[in-house]
Protein backbone atom coordinates (compact mmCIF):
# COMPACT_ATOMS: atom_id res chain seq x y z
CA UNK A 1 0.00 0.00 0.00
CA UNK A 2 1.23 3.34 -0.83
CA UNK A 3 1.26 6.98 1.57
CA UNK A 4 -0.94 8.20 -1.71
CA UNK A 5 -3.45 5.83 -0.14
CA UNK A 6 -3.57 6.46 3.19
CA UNK A 7 -2.37 9.98 4.26
CA UNK A 8 -4.48 12.61 4.70
CA UNK A 9 -5.23 14.99 1.95
CA UNK A 10 -4.56 18.49 1.53
CA UNK A 11 -7.65 19.72 1.79
CA UNK A 12 -8.77 18.20 5.11
CA UNK A 13 -4.99 19.15 6.78
CA UNK A 14 -5.10 21.83 9.41
CA UNK A 15 -1.89 24.18 9.33
CA UNK A 16 -0.94 26.90 10.65
CA UNK A 17 0.20 30.11 8.71
CA UNK A 18 3.60 32.87 8.61
CA UNK A 19 3.61 35.09 9.99
CA UNK A 20 1.60 33.75 13.08
CA UNK A 21 1.50 33.71 17.01
CA UNK A 22 2.13 30.57 19.61
CA UNK A 23 -1.83 31.07 20.68
CA UNK A 24 -3.01 29.96 16.94
CA UNK A 25 -0.84 26.56 17.23
CA UNK A 26 -2.27 25.86 20.92
CA UNK A 27 -5.98 26.50 19.82
CA UNK A 28 -5.39 23.87 17.17
CA UNK A 29 -3.68 21.04 19.29
CA UNK A 30 -6.49 21.60 22.06
CA UNK A 31 -9.76 21.85 20.04
CA UNK A 32 -8.13 18.36 17.23
CA UNK A 33 -5.92 17.06 19.87
CA UNK A 34 -3.08 16.95 17.64
CA UNK A 35 0.84 16.79 18.63
CA UNK A 36 1.65 18.84 15.86
CA UNK A 37 0.36 21.37 13.32
CA UNK A 38 2.18 22.09 9.85
CA UNK A 39 3.37 25.44 9.33
CA UNK A 40 3.06 27.00 5.70
CA UNK A 41 4.19 30.27 3.93
CA UNK A 42 1.96 31.86 0.81
CA UNK A 43 3.57 33.85 -1.00
CA UNK A 44 1.89 35.38 -4.62
CA UNK A 45 -0.56 32.79 -4.23
CA UNK A 46 2.11 29.82 -4.27
CA UNK A 47 1.72 27.40 -0.96
CA UNK A 48 5.28 26.43 0.49
CA UNK A 49 5.87 24.00 3.45
CA UNK A 50 7.85 25.59 5.88
CA UNK A 51 7.87 22.72 9.09
CA UNK A 52 6.13 21.65 12.32
CA UNK A 53 5.50 22.82 15.34
CA UNK A 54 4.98 20.16 18.07
CA UNK A 55 3.33 20.37 21.83
CA UNK A 56 7.05 20.16 23.07
CA UNK A 57 8.00 22.96 21.02
CA UNK A 58 5.48 25.25 22.89
CA UNK A 59 5.40 24.09 26.61
CA UNK A 60 9.61 23.94 25.93
CA UNK A 61 9.72 27.74 24.54
CA UNK A 62 7.37 29.85 26.71
CA UNK A 63 8.57 33.27 26.25
CA UNK A 64 8.90 32.98 22.68
CA UNK A 65 5.92 33.95 20.49
CA UNK A 66 6.33 33.79 16.87
CA UNK A 67 5.87 30.52 14.83
CA UNK A 68 8.83 31.12 12.51
CA UNK A 69 10.70 30.57 15.29
CA UNK A 70 9.01 27.61 17.30
CA UNK A 71 8.64 25.59 13.82
CA UNK A 72 11.40 23.10 12.95
CA UNK A 73 12.10 21.22 10.14
CA UNK A 74 11.00 17.29 9.51
CA UNK A 75 11.57 14.59 7.05
CA UNK A 76 8.99 14.95 4.02
CA UNK A 77 7.95 12.03 1.80
CA UNK A 78 6.09 11.86 -1.28
CA UNK A 79 2.62 9.56 -2.05
CA UNK A 80 4.77 6.61 -3.59
CA UNK A 81 6.22 5.55 -0.83
CA UNK A 82 5.40 2.22 0.69
CA UNK A 83 3.28 2.47 3.90
CA UNK A 84 6.31 0.15 5.44
CA UNK A 85 8.84 2.54 4.32
CA UNK A 86 6.91 5.30 5.63
CA UNK A 87 6.36 3.52 8.73
CA UNK A 88 10.40 2.57 9.01
CA UNK A 89 10.95 7.03 8.73
CA UNK A 90 8.53 7.46 11.79
CA UNK A 91 10.00 4.82 14.27
CA UNK A 92 14.37 5.88 12.77
CA UNK A 93 13.41 9.42 13.07
CA UNK A 94 10.85 9.61 16.20
CA UNK A 95 8.19 11.67 14.18
CA UNK A 96 4.39 10.97 14.41
CA UNK A 97 3.60 13.29 11.25
CA UNK A 98 5.11 13.21 8.24
CA UNK A 99 4.22 15.88 5.55
CA UNK A 100 3.24 14.41 2.08
CA UNK A 101 5.28 17.24 -0.26
CA UNK A 102 5.96 17.26 -4.20
CA UNK A 103 7.41 20.60 -4.41
CA UNK A 104 4.34 21.89 -1.77
CA UNK A 105 2.37 20.26 0.68
CA UNK A 106 0.06 17.33 -0.84
CA UNK A 107 -1.19 16.27 2.54
CA UNK A 108 0.14 14.44 5.97
CA UNK A 109 0.70 10.79 6.74
CA UNK A 110 0.07 9.76 10.40
CA UNK A 111 0.98 7.63 13.08
CA UNK A 112 -2.90 6.98 13.37
CA UNK A 113 -3.10 6.68 9.52
CA UNK A 114 -0.54 4.01 9.75
CA UNK A 115 -2.19 2.27 12.36
CA UNK A 116 -5.42 2.35 10.26
CA UNK A 117 -3.82 0.26 7.28
CA UNK A 118 -3.02 -2.37 9.96
CA UNK A 119 -6.29 -2.44 11.50
CA UNK A 120 -8.01 -2.76 8.08
CA UNK A 121 -5.55 -5.29 6.65
CA UNK A 122 -3.94 -3.57 4.01
CA UNK A 123 -0.21 -4.31 5.74
CA UNK A 124 0.76 -7.27 7.80
CA UNK A 125 -0.81 -7.02 11.14
CA UNK A 126 -0.04 -10.72 12.72
CA UNK A 127 2.27 -9.95 15.22
CA UNK A 128 1.36 -10.29 18.70
CA UNK A 129 1.65 -7.99 20.88
CA UNK A 130 3.03 -9.59 23.66
CA UNK A 131 6.13 -9.98 21.04
CA UNK A 132 6.40 -5.72 20.47
CA UNK A 133 5.24 -4.65 23.32
CA UNK A 134 7.67 -2.22 25.34
CA UNK A 135 8.63 -3.93 28.61
CA UNK A 136 10.11 -0.63 30.27
CA UNK A 137 6.60 1.56 31.55
CA UNK A 138 6.72 4.80 32.26
CA UNK A 139 4.47 5.70 35.53
CA UNK A 140 3.54 8.26 38.11
CA UNK A 141 2.15 8.47 41.38
CA UNK A 142 -1.81 9.41 41.32
CA UNK A 143 -1.39 12.46 44.03
CA UNK A 144 1.83 13.72 42.05
CA UNK A 145 0.76 17.49 40.76
CA UNK A 146 0.17 17.95 36.88
CA UNK A 147 3.13 20.27 36.71
CA UNK A 148 5.72 17.59 37.86
CA UNK A 149 3.95 14.69 36.25
CA UNK A 150 4.58 16.67 33.17
CA UNK A 151 8.29 17.22 33.70
CA UNK A 152 8.34 13.08 34.03
CA UNK A 153 6.96 12.78 30.77
CA UNK A 154 9.02 15.51 29.29
CA UNK A 155 12.60 13.75 30.79
CA UNK A 156 11.22 10.51 30.09
CA UNK A 157 10.73 11.90 26.52
CA UNK A 158 7.08 9.41 26.23
CA UNK A 159 3.69 10.42 25.78
CA UNK A 160 2.20 8.72 28.75
CA UNK A 161 2.10 7.64 32.03
CA UNK A 162 0.59 4.82 34.09
CA UNK A 163 -1.00 6.22 36.85
CA UNK A 164 -0.59 3.76 40.16
CA UNK A 165 -2.55 4.31 42.92
CA UNK A 166 -1.22 3.70 46.83
CA UNK A 167 -0.83 0.23 46.66
CA UNK A 168 1.27 0.81 43.25
CA UNK A 169 -1.63 -0.75 41.45
CA UNK A 170 -2.50 0.64 38.03
CA UNK A 171 -4.88 3.52 38.77
CA UNK A 172 -5.25 5.18 35.16
CA UNK A 173 -3.13 6.65 32.63
CA UNK A 174 -2.08 10.40 31.80
CA UNK A 175 -1.04 11.09 28.53
CA UNK A 176 -0.33 14.58 26.70
CA UNK A 177 -3.39 15.12 25.60
CA UNK A 178 -4.42 15.39 28.68
CA UNK A 179 -1.85 17.41 29.68
CA UNK A 180 -2.47 20.02 26.40
CA UNK A 181 -6.23 20.14 27.14
CA UNK A 182 -5.89 21.82 30.65
CA UNK A 183 -3.06 23.94 29.48
CA UNK A 184 -3.51 27.50 28.64
CA UNK A 185 -1.83 30.41 27.49
CA UNK A 186 -0.90 33.36 29.86
CA UNK A 187 0.41 36.65 30.12
CA UNK A 188 2.66 37.67 32.97
CA UNK A 189 3.71 35.72 35.53
CA UNK A 190 0.57 33.86 36.62
CA UNK A 191 1.31 31.04 39.72
CA UNK A 192 0.03 27.89 38.72
CA UNK A 193 0.04 27.04 42.39
CA UNK A 194 2.79 25.60 44.86
CA UNK A 195 3.98 22.06 43.76
CA UNK A 196 7.27 22.17 45.91
CA UNK A 197 7.31 19.01 48.24
CA UNK A 198 6.46 19.01 52.27
CA UNK A 199 8.97 16.68 54.21
CA UNK A 200 5.61 14.36 54.75
CA UNK A 201 4.04 14.76 51.21
CA UNK A 202 3.53 11.30 49.67
CA UNK A 203 4.81 11.92 45.91
CA UNK A 204 8.12 13.80 47.48
CA UNK A 205 11.32 12.43 46.08
CA UNK A 206 15.19 13.69 45.64
CA UNK A 207 14.91 13.99 42.39
CA UNK A 208 11.93 16.49 41.86
CA UNK A 209 11.86 18.02 45.89
CA UNK A 210 13.09 21.76 44.12
CA UNK A 211 11.01 21.35 40.69
CA UNK A 212 8.70 24.85 42.79
CA UNK A 213 5.94 26.41 41.22
CA UNK A 214 5.46 26.27 37.29
CA UNK A 215 5.13 29.14 35.61
CA UNK A 216 7.82 31.24 33.08
CA UNK A 217 8.16 34.88 32.99
CA UNK A 218 6.40 37.21 29.93
CA UNK A 219 4.82 34.32 28.34
CA UNK A 220 3.75 31.05 29.54
CA UNK A 221 1.89 27.80 28.90
CA UNK A 222 0.31 27.39 32.44
CA UNK A 223 -0.24 24.07 33.46
CA UNK A 224 -2.66 23.04 37.01
CA UNK A 225 -0.93 22.02 39.80
CA UNK A 226 -3.86 20.03 40.51
CA UNK A 227 -2.84 16.13 41.56
CA UNK A 228 -3.21 13.58 38.56
CA UNK A 229 -6.09 11.98 39.76
CA UNK A 230 -7.85 15.04 38.37
CA UNK A 231 -7.02 14.83 35.21
CA UNK A 232 -6.64 11.01 34.11
CA UNK A 233 -8.22 8.30 32.47
CA UNK A 234 -9.42 6.34 35.17
CA UNK A 235 -11.72 3.70 32.74
CA UNK A 236 -8.25 2.01 31.29
CA UNK A 237 -8.66 -0.06 28.21
CA UNK A 238 -6.43 -3.10 28.22
CA UNK A 239 -5.14 -5.98 25.75
CA UNK A 240 -3.77 -9.24 26.67
CA UNK A 241 -0.44 -10.85 24.77
CA UNK A 242 -2.17 -13.56 22.57
CA UNK A 243 -4.00 -10.68 20.64
CA UNK A 244 -2.32 -9.25 17.27
CA UNK A 245 -1.06 -6.27 16.04
CA UNK A 246 -3.82 -6.28 14.06
CA UNK A 247 -6.24 -6.79 17.03
CA UNK A 248 -4.47 -3.90 18.86
CA UNK A 249 -4.84 -1.50 16.12
CA UNK A 250 -8.54 -1.38 15.99
CA UNK A 251 -8.98 -0.95 19.83
CA UNK A 252 -6.58 1.68 19.84
CA UNK A 253 -8.72 3.34 17.02
CA UNK A 254 -12.23 2.57 18.36
CA UNK A 255 -11.42 4.26 21.39
CA UNK A 256 -9.28 6.84 20.20
CA UNK A 257 -6.06 5.62 22.38
CA UNK A 258 -2.33 6.02 21.28
CA UNK A 259 -1.09 3.07 23.76
CA UNK A 260 -2.83 0.64 25.80
CA UNK A 261 -1.08 -1.65 28.86
CA UNK A 262 -0.57 -5.08 28.10
CA UNK A 263 -1.79 -7.32 31.32
CA UNK A 264 -0.79 -10.77 31.92
CA UNK A 265 -3.94 -11.67 34.52
CA UNK A 266 -4.03 -8.68 36.73
CA UNK A 267 -0.38 -7.82 36.71
CA UNK A 268 0.88 -5.15 34.10
CA UNK A 269 3.94 -6.54 32.13
CA UNK A 270 4.25 -3.62 29.05
CA UNK A 271 2.70 -1.04 27.00
CA UNK A 272 1.49 -1.60 23.65
CA UNK A 273 2.22 1.49 21.86
CA UNK A 274 0.70 2.30 18.32
CA UNK A 275 4.39 2.96 17.41
CA UNK A 276 5.00 -0.88 18.33
CA UNK A 277 2.91 -1.63 16.02
CA UNK A 278 4.65 0.19 13.38
CA UNK A 279 8.14 -1.65 14.50
CA UNK A 280 6.69 -4.35 13.61
CA UNK A 281 5.69 -3.80 10.08
CA UNK A 282 8.90 -1.86 9.07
Amino acid sequence: MKVGEAMTPRSEVVTVELPGTRDDVLQYLQERSFSSVPVVKNTDGTEEFRGLISRDDLIENPDEDQLAMLMREVPTTTQDTTIEDVAALMVDEGTRRVPVVDGELEGIVTVTDVVRTIADGDVDGDATVGDIASRDVNTTYVDVPLTVAERELYYANLPYAVVLDEEGEMDGMLTEVDIIEVARVVEGEDDTGDSIADEDDDWKWESIKAIGKRYLPTRNVEIPAAPVREFMTDDVVTVSREKSAKQAAQTMLSNDIEQIPLMSGHELVGVVRDINLLEAIR
